[in-house]
């Protein structure tokens, strides 16, 4: 017999849920200024590996002092998945990106990735597209261009980085949706730290470069790379994962789209750059739009077929499987 969670317990973990997802935003935003500092100094390829060997470090003594081993052989192809294209290009591409096109112009094209997951959402992970869901993706959408256009710079935006910026859209957006299923199999502390050792691992090939670089770094950049690993990778995309599996892999990718109106009040607060008006509007749309993208139908509204997890959906068929046999 399967026992209902009480309306308080469903609450208390819909919090919890609420506020990882809070921090991730957060500190993924916080990332784009660190980035921007790091990246005058390392190679988009060293300050990958290095971030993600400061993430992997932190991560591995954090699952050794907590005694979790490994997960199940069902969560390792959505490990390995997440970890060459999430953790591994996307990191590479990005930074590479960043250093051919302006903050604004990599904004506006990396947020192509939350509509991408909710698309490959519904198509791989069997998840709906509710109306609100859309709706807020495209307001959010729409303000996270006028950020891009109204910090973008006036000279022209390279091709090149263009297309890598996309690229790092499509990596991300195919890791998130890969890496859902294995959240069925595992921690998120298990997926996030092996999602991240794979990463690390394929990003060896920058060892080289990573070393030649931190002779010559200052310390400043190498340290703003540490907090990279530490707290955007390590800790927020752990509590990404921890919201992950709590939800659809579509909501989780529009509140994403609060991170560009996060970006342009840390550049105020913390580097002194006052928005334009048309920036501070977009950020406005962006959180607008994360706000209707997460709420839910009104209670005590009826439906012949409520909108369930990926997961329970899926018990439920290999339940009716065994049943059968």
């Amino acid at each position: 017999m399967t026992t209902t969670p009480s309306p308080s317990a469903a609450a208390h973990r819909d919090w919890r849920a609420t506020a990882a997802a809070g921090t991730t935003v957060l500190l993924w935003a916080s990332a784009f200024v660190s980035i921007r500092s790091a990246g005058e100094a390392y190679s988009p390829g060293a300050l990958a590996l290095g971030r993600l060997l400061a993430g992997s470090l932190a991560l591995g003594a954090l699952l050794v002092v907590r005694r979790e081993g490994l997960p199940s052989r069902a969560a390792w192809p959505g490990i390995i998945w997440s970890g060459l294209l999430w953790f591994g290009l996307y990191m590479v591409v990005l930074n590479w990106g960043e250093q051919q096109v302006d903050a604004g112009t990599a904004a506006m094209v990396v947020n192509i990735g939350p509509l991408l997951i909710a698309l490959l959402g519904a198509r791989i992970l069997g998840e709906g597209l509710p109306g609100r869901l859309l709706a807020g993706m495209a307001v959010s959408f729409a303000g996270a261009a006028v950020v891009g256009l109204s910090m973008s710079g006036h000279g022209g935006a390279s091709v090149l980085g263009v297309l890598l910026c996309l690229l790092a859209a499509v990596a991300y957006a195919t890791g998130v949706v890969r890496q859902k299923p294995a959240l069925r199999h595992g921690s998120a502390l298990q997926i996030t730290t092996f999602g991240c050792l794979v990463g690390t691992v394929a990003c060896l090939p920058f060892s080289g470069a990573l070393i030649s670089d931190a002779a010559d770094a200052p310390l400043s950049a190498t340290l703003n790379m540490v907090y990279l690993g530490l707290f955007p990778t390590a800790l927020a995309f752990t509590t990404w994962a921890y919201a992950l599996a709590r939800t659809t892999a579509g909501r989780m990718g529009a509140t994403t789209y609060a991170v560009p109106a996060l970006v342009v009040l840390m550049s105020w607060l913390l580097l002194d750059e006052v928005p334009a008006p048309l920036t501070v509007g977009g950020g406005l749309l962006c959180l607008a739009g994360v706000a209707v993208s997460r709420m839910r139908p009104p209670t005590g509204v009826t439906r012949k077929n409520p909108a369930r997890p990926v997961e329970e959906r899926l018990h439920d068929a290999e339940h009716r499987e065994t049943g059968r046999r």
